[in-house]
């Protein structure tokens, strides 16, 4: 195998491990930590500042996974012309590549939602009126898509494993 398909999947797989053992740390971890009654006072600036630090983080990662995604098809022998053919996409491998890019374009767009629109608002109600009904509305709904995107991240490895493996849908 060249060097640079390895380089490739090696970026794949580390992406994939950070953004979703981040995900697994802010769930998992910081928040039941910081629901603890001693950090009332700091749980929402640590809540955002840690997910600021994490953004950054997570959208390296999401830019990375189709830049090194389109090498390690091309690798694998699906050319541009390949992509474009009616024959990949009513293969086995195909439909599975499919599930896996509309699942990937899910993420992308919840993401943007969470982290552009409803987490900032929410952090800002968090700060200005942290007893709101918005405030604690959006700081729900910012943890429910968090999740959601986790769930889906978990199904994108998934898929991932299937096609490496050679075992599609």
């Amino acid at each position: 195998m060249p060097a640079f398909y390895l380089l490739s999947i090696w970026l794949h797989v580390v992406a994939a491990g950070i953004w979703i053992g981040g995900m697994i740390f802010l769930a998992l971890v910081l928040v039941p930590a910081i629901r603890q009654s001693e950090y009332q006072g700091v749980s929402s600036s640590l809540i955002h500042i840690t997910g600021i630090r994490f953004r950054w983080v997570g959208w390296i990662c999401l830019v990375l996974f189709p830049l090194t995604g389109v090498v390690n098809l091309v690798y694998r022998g699906v050319g541009w012309e390949e992509f474009w053919s009616r024959s990949l996409w009513q293969s086995p491998f195909g439909r599975t590549l499919a599930i896996k890019l509309a699942l990937f374009a899910a993420i992308l767009l919840f993401s943007v939602v969470h982290d552009f629109f409803i987490g900032p608002k929410a952090a800002d109600l968090l700060e200005s009126k942290p007893s709101s009904l918005d405030a604690t509305r959006l700081r729900r709904e910012a943890s429910w898509i968090g999740r959601f995107n986790l769930l889906l991240a978990l199904a994108v490895v998934a898929l991932g494993v299937m096609l490496a493996r050679e075992t599609p849908l």
